[in-house]
């Protein structure tokens, strides 16, 4: 008798044309199906990087072409697992990994973690609703292949599923989703930290009883990849412009469900008013995209509040709030006299100001909620990758990233304008910044971009 995954097949594969990955080879009718749902579909609607395209303009990817990589990555790897190692890989395994590799990013928002700050929601938790709810047709695709079969796929996201190989092919300190995510979002910003030998550590890794390993031969190649995800997240994620304006798009998001609750909201967005309203639905959730956001952000220029509409204007003619650095449990007093001097300067602090933490672990082996990379040495014995690599053991455990004020541009500016009867309020920022050899303006770290 022939299992669910060979009547499942198609008579031809299919493929996608893919500028990382070159083809995207889907041979399974049911991943097609999963493809062609609306609820996937609305993915070409969301890009991967935020607000990140704003500073590396080619940075226009999807979240749809990132998780066709994911997806990829995962049938390579578990192709070649079925090739080389049939004792210590499942294949009836195949099939709800690659499903969720599929559909791990499928309940990501507009702008991503901005708006899930504002509106408190979860993408992971999201995704999993999206696959367990019987009104979508990701739901419907799922459970051809058995009534279970979507809590199985909901199992890998929340890391809950029993086979550990699984979860760490999708979710672990070298996954499938970072894999692809690194490689393709170097080559749209045009950043040539994120190349890694990919094609090597697809060669080298290896299932074993609890999880998924390495050969120790392919030691550099891991290294590498730990320390492109070190630069990438210094010089792409964490760019103080992107940083930027996501902290500007948070400002006006912040505004304008201040203005909604209070019944002062002109002009209303209606998709947008759930969310205001802290009451979403499902179904409210799935027609929100970049577009939607973009399209309110637009219509608020308009908008009678002036704080509204001049937030949005900031965001829509790519004029944010600007920066400047300092440092966490030693400046917080300075920061304070900077945000009251912002106050004073005829600015709402609360609006014109914020404070925006980055920070990232490239490798930590005793995180609870990552296992540690293991390599596998030629007597079969195991070894963590930071008692292997010096490298790494530098980076392992150290968090990587920076605290920063966002002001308005206009108070790091040499020549300002409007300031007029504020001089006295602004000479005194100035001196402030000046004065204080631990903070710096945004510009004096700037990478990729004249910012303007």
């Amino acid at each position: 008798m022939k299992t669910f995954e060979e009547l499942d097949r198609l008579p031809m594969e299919k493929v996608f044309k893919d500028p990382v990955h070159d083809y995207v080879h889907v041979r399974h009718k049911l991943i097609l199906d999963l493809i062609d749902t609306k609820e996937f579909q609305r993915l070409r609607r969301i890009k991967q990087l935020g607000t990140s395209q704003y500073t590396f303009h080619g940075a226009e990817h999807s979240r749809f072409s990132h998780s066709l990589g994911v997806y990829e990555l995962t049938r390579r790897i578990v192709d070649m697992f079925e090739r080389n190692y049939p004792n210590e890989w499942d294949s009836e395994m195949k099939l709800v990994t690659l499903c969720a590799a599929l559909l791990h990013d499928v309940g990501h928002g507009p702008f991503s973690h901005t708006f899930e700050k504002i509106f408190d929601t979860d993408h992971e938790k999201i995704t999993t609703d999206i696959i367990l709810s019987e009104e979508t047709e990701i739901n419907a695709v799922l459970k051809r292949v058995s009534l279970d079969f979507p809590n199985q796929v909901a199992s890998v996201i929340t890391k809950e599923h029993a086979n550990p190989q699984v979860v760490q092919l999708i979710s672990s300190q070298i996954d499938a989703d970072r894999m692809d995510y690194l490689q393709r979002d170097a080559f749209f910003t045009g950043a040539t930290y994120g190349a890694f030998d990919l094609s090597r550590i697809l060669r080298v890794i290896r299932p074993y009883k609890d999880g998924i390993a390495f050969q120790y031969q392919g030691l550099h190649a891991v290294e590498d990849y730990i320390v492109s995800r070190f630069q990438m997240y210094m010089q792409v994620y964490f760019h103080p412009a992107s940083r930027g304006m996501e902290v500007t798009l948070d400002r006006l998001l912040y505004r304008a469900k201040q203005l909604c609750q209070e019944d002062r909201l002109y002009p209303r967005f209606p998709l947008l008013d759930p969310f205001f309203n802290d009451n979403p639905t499902l179904e409210d959730y799935l027609k929100v995209d970049d577009g939607v956001l973009q399209a309110a952000i637009i219509t608020w220029t308009e908008s009678k509040d002036a704080y509204l509409s001049e937030l949005s204007r900031m965001f829509i003619d790519r004029k944010p709030l600007k920066s400047v650095t300092f440092e966490k449990g030693k400046d917080e007093p300075i920061v304070d006299k900077l945000r009251g001097l912002v106050d004073q300067l005829n600015y709402d602090k609360e609006l014109y100001t914020l404070i925006n933490s980055s920070s990232d672990l490239p490798y930590d082996y005793k995180l609870k909620s990552k296992v540690p990379i293991q390599l596998i040495q030629a007597d079969g014995t195991f070894v963590e990758l930071s008692q292997a690599s010096p490298i790494v053991k530098t980076l392992s455990g150290n968090l990587q990233g920076d605290h920063r004020l966002y002001v308005p541009k206009e108070l790091l500016d040499d020549n300002p304008k409007n300031i007029n009867m504020f001089q006295e309020t602004y000479d005194e920022f100035k001196r402030y910044i000046r004065n204080q050899a631990v903070i710096w303006p945004e510009d004096d770290v700037k990478e990729t971009q004249n910012d303007h």
